[in-house]
């Protein structure tokens, strides 16, 4: 009797566990399922659209403005042929479902793990702030311009920026270096963490609304690319674009209260 009674809070304190660890691998799963994914983020992309759209056609008659990554895209998809103001937009989702379907993953959505997906993203965001404040207090760091429709472009920042350099990026040059050149795994991932990080700094530089070259900010995009590509490699595609939207979202509410 006493034997027994020593025992069953162990099994029941070993089954809590196994519960609590297939919660969590359950959710790990589903949030890298490319439909969770959509179901993430295609609130977000409408949001982008309808919010560009409706800047295009503010009082001012201000030209529309669009994150260079969505204009990017959309000039190359135009050298095959391909045109239209919401093709990226639709590339993404098409995308998406083209990879669900390669997967044969259910056709069961899962919103509560999206709503989850966006509350991890929220935190997610946080160890990225940290970086840049860290950095601010050695290298100044530039405050930016005020945008219109701050909070509109973030969210095609998030979307199409990863889109471009974490989706796209790694799995082209995963197969150049993988696949053609045959480098070894890690080397492999530690190049294209750094190439698509570089360029994830130096594409900034590209738009009209940056603010002129400077080293700091550099050193900062470039971490940021790097831990943006580590996010990548361990949460996927869902999370990584949601985290870099909210970064962005915390970043004009807290230059809009300064």
């Amino acid at each position: 009797m006493t034997r027994a009674l020593v025992q069953r809070p162990a099994a029941h304190k070993g089954a809590g566990h196994r519960s609590l660890g297939d919660a969590l691998v359950g959710y790990h799963d589903r949030s890298m399922m490319p439909l969770t994914v959509l179901v993430l983020l295609l609130p977000l992309i409408i949001v982008y659209e309808v919010g560009t759209a409706l800047m295009a056609a503010d009082p001012a008659g201000n030209p529309e403005m669009r994150v260079l990554a969505f204009s990017l895209f959309r000039h190359f998809m135009e050298m095959f042929g391909a045109t239209g103001r919401y093709l990226p937009a639709m590339a993404v989702i098409a995308i998406l479902l083209t990879w669900h379907i390669a997967r044969r993953d259910p056709w069961q959505p899962h919103v509560g793990t999206a709503m989850l997906m966006a509350v991890e993203s929220a935190l997610l965001a946080f160890p990225l702030l940290a970086i840049g404040n860290l950095l601010g207090h050695y290298l100044p760091l530039a405050d930016g311009i005020a945008l219109r429709g701050g909070m509109v472009l973030a969210i095609g920042a998030g979307i199409y920026e990863e889109l471009v350099f974490r989706l796209i990026g790694f799995t082209v040059l995963n197969i150049v270096l993988g696949d053609l050149l045959r480098v070894r795994k890690a080397a492999a991932v530690t190049l294209i963490i750094v190439i698509t990080s570089v360029m994830f700094a130096a594409y900034h530089h590209l738009s009209p609304y940056s603010p002129p070259f400077r080293w700091s900010d550099a050193i900062f995009r470039t971490a940021a690319g790097v831990y943006f590509a580590a996010l990548f490699l361990c949460r996927g595609f869902g999370i990584t674009a949601a985290v870099h939207i909210a970064y962005d979202f915390y970043y004009f509410i807290i230059r809009g209260a300064v």
